[in-house]
């Protein structure tokens, strides 16, 4: 089964909301590795999609 691909804003939102726990100490330490592991997913998925993006607008512009 595919995973629903997730949109840049909400992917956003989410490191968004993990950094919020991390940073009001709400994360606890059993937790910790899969939010860092999942907010590095999703940082590499919004770099992805501002590449495409950039891509996209060179190729207009040209």
């Amino acid at each position: 089964m595919a995973k629903k691909e997730i949109a840049y804003a909400e992917a956003m939102a989410e490191i968004e909301r993990i950094l919020t726990r991390f940073r009001s100490e709400e994360m606890d330490v059993d937790s910790l590795a899969a939010e860092v592991k999942r907010a590095t997913e999703l940082i590499g998925l919004c770099k992805e999609r501002l590449r495409k993006a950039e891509s996209d607008v060179k190729k207009i512009l040209e």
